[in-house]
């Protein structure tokens, strides 16, 4: 059990620094810092984009206009914080 526990734990930590990642690649992107016309720039970028929107989408719904300051990723952030932190000390001494 502790094996499932460990995993989801991973799996919520990869996707925090996926979507800092994006955070980052979207400044960078929009101040013209890298190349857009880049291969494999546009890769990552496209990457990123499939991996985090899905996420995100709806809580841009939900989310009131800041007038073009997306905290959304913060949300996310917060939530993913929350679900390890409920995982260790709520659920995971129940089970074991």
């Amino acid at each position: 059990m502790l094996a499932l526990f460990q995993t989801i734990d991973l799996a919520l930590n990869l996707y925090t620094w996926i979507l800092i990642g994006s955070a980052i690649f979207s400044w960078l992107y929009a101040f013209n810092v890298i190349n857009s016309s880049n291969q494999f720039v546009n890769a990552i970028g496209t990457f990123l984009y499939n991996v985090t929107e899905p996420v995100l989408r709806p809580i841009r719904r939900v989310m009131p206009d800041l007038g073009g300051i997306d905290i959304s990723p913060i949300i996310v952030l917060l939530l993913i914080f929350f679900l390890r932190s409920l995982l260790w000390t709520s659920i995971y001494p129940m089970v074991a």
